[in-house]
């Protein structure tokens, strides 16, 4: 399914006139950490279900937003001393010896959950800049 919305370009740049490239850029930061936010606590609560040390909850961050081709950006990734980044891959897919983790799927549950959430959360935070 998808939507086409007209007059979108033009919406985009009178409001660039109207408040600077500067204003809208802090007001999509806003809004992309407060969805980040909303989907890591969406998240966590996935990881929840088969939780053993905490470590890969303990390591959700977020990074802070940035271009990335052409596009502003919010990064969710795992970082700490435990280097759970290493295999939460595994945990999401699978291995040949184990191909049905308890955790499979739990990053793609968490960002199926918490979208209607966090596409609310960037209308909240762009209403509240604007």
């Amino acid at each position: 399914m998808s939507v086409k919305v007209k007059g979108l370009p033009q919406l985009l740049n009178n409001l660039d006139r109207k408040l600077g490239k500067s204003a809208m850029q802090r007001i999509s930061d806003k809004a992309l950490m407060d969805a980040a936010k909303v989907f890591v606590k969406e998240l966590k609560s996935q990881f929840q279900t088969f939780k053993d040390t905490g470590a890969s909850i303990d390591e959700i961050t977020i990074s802070n937003p940035m271009w990335l081709n052409g596009v502003r950006t919010v990064k969710v990734y795992w970082q700490g001393e435990k280097n759970r980044y290493r295999i939460i891959h595994l945990n999401e897919w699978g291995t040949v010896k184990n191909p049905n983790p308890r955790g499979k799927g739990a990053i793609a549950r968490a960002m199926k959950n918490a979208e209607k959430a966090y596409r609310e959360a960037i209308i909240r935070a762009i209403k509240g800049g604007l």
